[in-house]
């Protein structure tokens, strides 16, 4: 590893971070996906800045999360409305690219090609992905906060403790949902109440689910793992039959507490996530994670050709972005009045310009955090309900879907 300042106080950030994690060595990571890039203050900059200044170099492929602003879109959230936070974003973004990060600018990196495989140790930051990459990929990290990340990074090394280790990916907790219609379990807003519902439940401990559908998708998968993560912190899951580590339950699961999930459960965690839930609407936010290309294809079915009237935002990845321009969906959704936000989230502060009042989300996350950091009013539902309520101004809801439970 290079010598300098950089380098040293890298090193000794992982060391003091295995020491505390009671570590008995560190370990070569092959992958690192930095959250120290999202602005949440001047020490961000300083941070990095005394890196660079001090001939700081990547040792692994790294890529960045979501930023607060994006130069790509600085009508979303204009200078005027923060100066300090959107400077001190754009600053950072740069400075990040400069370090030698690859500048994904998404929460969602593993829907883009040539991250990491099964087995891999890497080093990760923002939540979902933290415990997406350890679930449906497989791959093992624990969840490493600002700086931190950085530092594995830079070293390529992390403390061999947590989740890297074997006897540190056991469950502790097991859901089940045996009551649970199956045409429901197969709905989208399913797994993110089901998420919900486990992460409150198992707090930091790693659960595990039986009775999901084998042909449970990749984006239910991040549903489940952002609407844990945001409610509760869980960094790892288990989905017997579905996860790569759970082939069985026995396989992850030896002793616990059992834990059963009803409809009512589902109905209480509905509840739970809208403020209302009939009237008219100003916003639909859409994207928490960021949406994937199999969910914008299932939006431009839904919308059928049909102009929105509510503001309808739709956050995703510029390596997504690129993929709807060459299908021809970009301009589709312009044209319905859809906004596509890249790079960012839209549940932080300071507001999209256009995010305020009533504003309905199929996601459990943007759902959990918004009223909170926006000051909003949320409805949770369905991406089709949401769709549907964009498309007629105010919230409708979908009698076949809620006849089930």
């Amino acid at each position: 590893m290079p010598e300098g300042k950089a380098h040293r106080l890298a090193l000794q950030l992982v060391e003091q971070a295995a020491r505390i994690m009671g570590a008995p060595r560190l370990i070569p990571i092959s992958f690192a996906h930095i959250d120290a890039c999202f602005y949440t203050g001047q020490s961000h900059v300083d941070f990095v800045r005394f890196l660079l200044e001090h001939g700081a170099t990547l040792s692994v492929p790294a890529w960045t999360n979501n930023s607060v602003a994006s130069p790509d879109d600085g009508g979303l959230r204009p200078e005027r409305t923060d100066p300090e936070m959107v400077r001190g974003a754009h600053e950072l973004m740069e400075l990040y690219a400069r370090l030698g990060c690859k500048p994904t600018w998404t929460c969602a990196p593993y829907q883009l090609a040539g991250g990491p495989k099964f087995g891999d140790h890497i080093a990760v930051g923002e939540s979902n992905a933290v415990a997406y990459y350890n679930s449906a990929v497989g791959a093992r990290t624990n969840k490493y906060g600002d700086y931190l990340d950085v530092a594995c990074a830079i070293t390529g090394l992390a403390p061999f403790a947590g989740l890297h280790t074997d006897e540190g990916r056991v469950a502790d907790i097991h859901f089940f949902c045996p009551s649970i219609p199956e045409k429901w379990k197969r709905q989208d807003i399913f797994f993110h109440l089901l998420g919900h519902l486990m992460g409150r439940k198992a707090g930091r401990r790693i659960p595990v689910v039986s009775d999901l559908p084998k042909e449970t998708t990749a984006d239910q998968l991040k549903a489940l793992c952002a609407a844990s993560a945001a409610s509760g912190g869980v960094e790892l899951l288990h989905v017997v039959g579905v996860t790569p580590e759970a082939p069985t339950l026995q396989a992850v699961f030896r002793m616990g507490e059992v834990s059963e999930v009803t409809t009512d459960d589902l109905r209480a965690a509905h509840h739970e996530l809208s403020n209302f839930n009939e009237g008219p609407l100003d916003a639909v936010a859409l994207g928490t994670p960021h949406f994937s290309l199999s969910e914008i294809a299932e939006l431009v079915k839904l919308l059928d050709g049909r102009k929105v009237k509510a503001a309808t935002y739709v956050s995703t990845s510029r390596g997504i972005r690129e993929m709807l321009v060459a299908k021809g969906w970009l301009k589709l959704l312009h044209d319905a009045g859809v906004i596509i936000p890249v790079d960012v989230c839209t549940y932080y502060s300071p507001k999209i310009q256009g995010l305020k009042g009533r504003v309905m989300t199929n996601a459990a996350k943007w759902a959990y955090y918004a009223p909170g950091m926006l000051g909003v009013d949320v409805c949770f539902g369905s991406l089709k309900e949401c769709v549907e309520s964009a498309v007629r101004g105010e919230v409708w809801r979908d009698p076949a879907l809620w006849a089930v439970p």
